[in-house]
C-alpha cells in the first residue's frame, strides 16, 4: 500500500504519545480512531487534543477546519475497528508483552495489505514483527513530545521491512509536516542512543551534588543552547520511560555508561515519574511550569 492509498489510520494508546499523534495526522487530512482499553485514558486524550488546537488555532498555526478535523477524531475501546482502517500506529506503554499482543491483535484484525507501524523508543522493530504474519510491513515510526511542534520522526526498519514499507511510512511521515529520518533496528535507535547517557549523567550530577536542578538545567539551557534542561525534559519524558530504555541501552550493548543512575531508580520507585505525577526532578503540583526540587 502507498502513502496516497491512506485514509484512514487507526492509533493505539490514548497517552501522551498517542494523542499527539492522533492530533497531527487528524490535522494532516487523515480520518483518525484512538483505541485505548481505558476509557478515562480516551477522555483525557480528548480533552488534550481540544486544548492543544485550541491554542494553536489562536497562534495562527492551524486553521479552523483542521481544528474540526482534530475534533471529529473517533475514540473507541474496541481494537475490532481496526478493521476499518488504512494504516495502524501503535503508542502503547513501552512494555515488550503489551506490544506483541497487540501486534498479534493488529495482524489478525487488519486486511493483509496494511502496514503496522510502532512509535516504539526502544524495543526491536524485528521482535515486535516476528509476532506477526506480515514482517515485511512491520516498521518504527517514532514521533517526539510534544508531537504537534515537534518535526522529526524516526523511521525504523526491521530485519524484513520491505522498500515499499519504508517509502510510504516516509512519504505519510512528510504528509504529516513532519522529516523523516532512517535508521537502523539497533537498541535506542539514534535519538536515545545520544539523548539518555546525557540525561543520565545529569542526574549522575545533580546525585553526587555538583549542582542544583535549576542549575544542571540552565548550564545545557544557555551553555548549549537547548530549549529545555536535561532534568526538565526527563520529567517530560516520564522517568520511568527514561529508566526503561538506559536498561534497554545497558542490557542489549553491555556498556557501563549506559547505567542508570541511582537516583533515577529511587524516584521511580516512589512513583514520581515527572509532569504526569505531578513530581519528578521539579515539582508540578502546584505549578504546571514546575518548581525545581532540592535533593541532599
Amino acid at each position: 500500500m502507498n502513502a496516497d492509498a491512506v485514509r484512514h489510520i487507526f492509533v493505539v494508546g490514548a497517552g501522551t504519545m498517542g494523542s499527539g499523534i492522533a492530533q497531527v495526522a487528524a490535522t494532516s487530512g487523515f480520518q483518525v480512531t484512538v483505541m485505548d482499553v481505558a476509557p478515562e485514558q480516551l477522555s483525557r486524550a480528548q480533552e488534550t487534543i481540544a486544548r492543544s488546537t485550541e491554542k494553536l488555532l489562536a497562534k495562527g498555526k492551524i486553521t479552523e477546519a483542521q481544528r474540526e478535523a482534530a475534533l471529529s477524531i473517533r475514540y473507541t475501546t474496541d481494537m475490532d475497528a481496526a478493521a476499518e482502517a488504512d494504516f495502524c500506529i501503535e503508542a502503547a506503554t513501552e512494555k515488550v508483552d503489551i506490544k506483541e499482543r497487540i501486534f498479534q491483535d493488529l495482524d489478525r484484525i487488519v486486511r493483509p495489505e496494511v502496514i503496522l507501524a510502532t512509535n516504539t523508543s526502544s524495543i526491536p522493530i524485528t521482535r515486535l514483527a516476528a509476532v506477526t504474519q506480515r514482517p515485511e510491513k512491520v516498521i518504527g515510526m517514532h514521533f517526539f513530545n510534544p508531537v504537534p511542534l515537534m518535526a522529526l520522526v524516526e523511521v525504523i526498519r526491521g530485519l524484513q521491512t520491505s522498500e515499499e514499507t519504508a517509502r510510504t511510512v516516509h512519504d505519510l511521515a512528510r504528509r504529516m509536516g513532519k522529516t523523516p529520518v532512517e535508521v537502523r533496528d539497533a537498541p535506542g535507535f539514534i535519538a536515545n542512543r545520544i539523548l539518555m547517557p546525557f540525561i543520565n549523567e545529569a542526574i549522575f550530577a545533580l546525585q553526587e551534588g555538583l549542582a542544583t536542578v535549576e542549575d544542571i538545567d540552565t548550564v545545557a539551557r544557555l551553555g548549549f543552547n537547548h530549549p529545555m534542561g536535561p532534568l526538565a525534559l526527563a520529567d517530560l519524558i516520564g522517568l520511568d520511560v527514561v529508566l526503561f530504555i538506559l536498561e534497554v541501552l545497558h542490557r542489549d550493548l553491555g556498556e557501563d555508561k549506559y547505567r542508570p543512575a541511582p537516583l533515577l531508580r529511587q524516584l521511580v520507585l516512589a512513583g514520581q515519574l515527572g509532569r504526569k505525577s505531578g513530581l519528578g526532578f521539579y515539582d508540578y503540583r502546584e505549578n504546571p511550569k514546575g518548581v525545581p526540587r532540592r535533593f541532599r
